[in-house]
C-alpha cells in the first residue's frame, strides 16, 4: 500500500478491511506532511510494516519497494492498493483463488484484477480490452454469475500480481512518477506472452479522481477530473510511451483519441481550464524531449 497525504479516517477503514485478509501489508509513505500520524495509524493493526521515503519519489519507486520487500519475505503473489481504495470483506481471498485455478492451466497469469465501484456515484466499472480505436469496455454480468473477464491492462490498485511475473516482467518504470505506471507494466508483461484477468466476485470501493465529470457522448459516459498538474503526466507519460516498441499499436490509437476527447472536454468546458490546457501541452512537449521523473516546477 502506499500513501501520500491521506484522509486518516478513510485509511482507518481501509487497514481494518484489509489487514484481515493479508499475511502481511507493507506501508510505503511518499513523503507525507503529517507522516508520524500516520505511522502511528499504521502500527495499531498487526502485521503491518510501515517505510517512509521521506519525500515524494513517485508512484512507481513506491511500488517497487513495497513489492521488492514483499518478495524478500517469500510472497508468492503481491496486492497493490492506493490509499483510498476499500476492498470487501472476500475480495483478496477471491482475488487469490482465481490467480491460483488461472494459473494452475496457465503459466504466463501475470495478475488479477478486482471489479471498483466509483465512491462518487457508485457508476458501474468494467475491464479493458484492446481494440482498433477503441477499448472495448467488458462489464460484469449480474446474477451472481461468477465470471473472470481477460483483460489487457488493469489499474494497479486491487490487483493481485504473480510473484513469478513480477520477477520476469520486472519492476514498474518508476521514470512515469505516476500516471501510466500500471498500464506500462501491463503492456510489457502482454508484450512478453503474459496475460492478465478481470475477476466480477472481487470487489472494492474505488475512486479514478477528485470527482467525476458525467458528459453525453453518445451515451453518458463519467470522466475523472484530477487537479491540473496531473494532466502533465498523463499526457507526457502517454508520448513516452507512444515512442517505445512493445506498446500495441491498437493502445496507441485508441489512447490517442482518448487523449483527444480529453483535451477538449478539460480545456474547453471544465473548471481550471487555462491551467489544464497549460499542463496537458507542457506534457506533451516533455514526452517528445524524453523528459522523465517528476514535475519540476521551475522550469
Amino acid at each position: 500500500m502506499t500513501t501520500f497525504n491521506p484522509d486518516l479516517s478513510v485509511l482507518r477503514d481501509q487497514l481494518r478491511r484489509t489487514v484481515p485478509q493479508v499475511k502481511q501489508l507493507i506501508v510505503v509513505d511518499n513523503g507525507s506532511s503529517a507522516a508520524d500520524s500516520i505511522r502511528a495509524l499504521v502500527e495499531e493493526f498487526p502485521k503491518t510494516h510501515w517505510f517512509s521515503l521521506g519525500e515524494n519519489r513517485g508512484l512507481g519507486y513506491a511500488h517497487n519497494l513495497g513489492i521488492g520487500k514483499a518478495l524478500e519475505g517469500g510472497a508468492g503473489s503481491v496486492l497493490i492498493l492506493d490509499q483510498d481504495t476499500l476492498p470487501e470483506a472476500d475480495m483478496v481471498s477471491v482475488l487469490a483463488e482465481t490467480l491460483a485455478s488461472s494459473s494452475a492451466s496457465d503459466s504466463h497469469v501475470a495478475a488479477v484484477g478486482a471489479r471498483y465501484v466509483g465512491a462518487q456515484n457508485s457508476h458501474p466499472s468494467f475491464f479493458v480490452q484492446f481494440r482498433r480505436f477503441r477499448f472495448k469496455k467488458c462489464f460484469c454480468a449480474g446474477g451472481g454469475i461468477r465470471q473472470v473477464i481477460p483483460a489487457d491492462v488493469l489499474i494497479s490498485s486491487g490487483a493481485l500480481f504473480s510473484a513469478s511475473a513480477l520477477r520476469e516482467i520486472g519492476a514498474m518504470d518508476e521514470g512515469l512518477f505516476i500516471d501510466h505506471v500500471d498500464t506500462e507494466w501491463f503492456l510489457r508483461a502482454h508484450h512478453r506472452g503474459w496475460r492478465s484477468y478481470g475477476v466480477c466476485d472481487a470487489v472494492m470501493r474505488h475512486s479514478l479522481g477528485e470527482r467525476t465529470f458525467r458528459v453525453w457522448l453518445g451515451r453518458w459516459r463519467y470522466l475523472p477530473i484530477h487537479k491540473p498538474f496531473r494532466y502533465y503526466y498523463i499526457y507526457r507519460n502517454s508520448v513516452l510511451l507512444y515512442r517505445r516498441s512493445y506498446p500495441t499499436i491498437r493502445w496507441k490509437q485508441t489512447d490517442i483519441l482518448r487523449l483527444l476527447m480529453m483535451f477538449v472536454m478539460f480545456a474547453v468546458f471544465a473548471g481550471d481550464r487555462v491551467e489544464n490546457l497549460k499542463m496537458m501541452c507542457r506534457g506533451i512537449v516533455d514526452g517528445f524531449r524524453d523528459r522523465e521523473g517528476r514535475l519540476d516546477s521551475s522550469r
